[in-house]
């Protein structure tokens, strides 16, 4: 028996009577099993001499520097993020969405209960430790008036008052083995929001000598680039740059004339680096990679993490808050929704709803009727790429495909009159219009116009 997934319980309102009658049987894919010999999109990996550390499905893992024997070590509701070993290994460190807020915790690397060490309303950011592993380094605005900085404290690991640094202001840092210097972001990293950022703000590091608190500034190209993620390996310091076109991983001695590349990455960024144990760690498509800089060679880490993963199981999903956009019908008699990724009609008074979809799978959404009432047309990324796709609006009709070769996340789709064209923008603010007569899906769309300046928010 198929699980129902219904919209509304609410029956005193009119969009509640509405909503209830679009109670769905929709077809539940098998779960999918992890896969135990290369999981993929784990997040903000550390490692340690003997571990790494990163986050799965909003929880911390542990695994043998190998990859293998991975245990998940918290299991709170709450999001964790930002795991850091101490310099001995023995103790993590993490920023926790636990009690309505996030804040700083440790745990031993052998489990157990995390301990709080930061109490304040603003959120709290793990950087990592003092090189003694005395103090938590991290970053907070709890002492600013705006939103648009963030500052430096330590918290001991006891427990007690966290301290300000000298450092106006940094949005990420981490401290030299021999606690001299500290390599840190003075402001934010702005290409997170524009890929290839070139302004004003773009991030940069600078080097703050503790004893006379002057700043060495790690040199950037004459176009600027985006530095960020710094961290230490005995003198030198390793971050990632987008300095030649993608994100990869770069080194820099202090009082040294350039930087140096290190990796390769052409097709995905790398991210969240960190440092221990002699190596450095991180992600990139959606793996993690273990970086030798004696040997200067890269290790693709295989993971198997054995995760029940309940948010990806079938399960009833009832809320008017899934409801993404509708379409009334030429003769009002339905209305067609774009339901939590299925294309639904639903009857203004009498008859049943219909899922022309069933894909739990896949996202469909931005349903139009046709002029005529007799089709609707949608997108699709069943295929793997957004593509449009009609069909009739009873559901029994064969489904017709035009794949789109514009910039993606295409919608705003209209009827012409005549039903025989469709028009839809992209991404890059493109107009484009699709005729549907000419028997071919090649050489059908036509680009109307694109705005020549765009951001990446319509």
């Amino acid at each position: 028996m198929r699980p129902i997934h219904a919209f509304s319980t609410d029956l005193r309102y009119p969009l509640g009577r509405l909503l209830a009658v679009a109670t769905l049987l929709l077809a539940s894919l098998p779960a999918r099993a992890v896969d135990l010999d290369n999981t993929r999109m784990l997040r903000m990996p550390a490692v340690s001499a003997d571990h790494i550390a990163f986050v799965y499905a909003h929880d911390l893992w542990l695994a043998n520097r190998d990859g293998s024997a991975a245990r998940r070590l918290t299991s709170h509701p709450g999001i964790e993020t930002n795991p850091r070993f101490s310099p001995d290994g023995r103790t993590l460190a993490f920023s926790a969405q636990y009690d309505g807020n996030i804040d700083v915790f440790i745990v031993p690397v052998e489990g157990g209960e995390p301990r709080r060490l930061t109490w304040h309303p603003d959120p709290d950011q793990v950087q990592g430790f003092t090189p003694d592993g005395g103090e938590v380094l991290f970053i907070s605005q709890r002492a600013v008036h705006t939103n648009r900085y963030s500052q430096l404290f330590t918290v001991a690991i006891t427990g007690g008052f966290p301290k300000q640094l000298e450092i106006p202001n940094a949005a990420q840092a981490s401290y030299s083995p021999d606690g001299r210097k500290i390599a840190y972001l003075p402001v934010g990293q702005r290409s997170n929001q524009w890929k290839n950022y070139r302004g004003g703000t773009t991030s940069r590091i600078w080097i703050y000598d503790i004893a006379d608190h002057s700043i060495e500034e790690v040199p950037q190209p004459p176009g600027r680039c985006n530095d960020s993620d710094p961290v230490w390996i005995d003198s030198t310091l390793y971050f990632r740059s987008d300095r030649d076109g993608e994100f990869n991983l770069y080194s820099f001695r202090p009082n040294a004339p350039s930087v140096r590349r290190l990796t390769q990455h052409e097709d995905f960024p790398v991210l969240s680096v960190t440092a221990g144990g002699g190596a450095l760690i991180y992600e990139q498509a959606a793996v993690l990679h273990l970086f030798d800089p004696t040997a200067g060679q890269v290790h693709h880490l295989n993971l198997g993490v054995a995760a029940d993963l309940a948010e990806a199981r079938p399960r009833y999903a009832s809320d008017p808050q899934f409801l993404r956009s509708f379409d009334l019908s030429p003769s009002a008699a339905r209305l067609v929704l774009g339901y939590r990724g299925e294309i639904v009609t639903v009857p203004a008074e009498k008859g049943h709803p219909r899922n022309l979809t069933q894909s739990p799978g896949a996202h469909e959404r931005s349903p139009v009727w046709s002029p005529d009432g007799s089709q609707i047309a949608y997108v699709s990324d069943a295929s793997g790429e957004y593509e449009l796709r009609i069909e009739d609006q009873d559901g029994k009709g064969e489904v017709h495909r035009y794949p789109l070769d514009g910039a993606g996340f295409y919608e705003d789709l209209h009827w012409a009159p005549d039903g025989e064209k469709i028009s839809f923008t992209d991404n890059s603010w493109s107009l484009y219009w699709i005729d549907l007569t000419s028997g071919s899906q090649e050489g059908t769309i036509t680009k109307i116009s694109s705005e020549p300046y765009y951001g990446p928010i319509k």
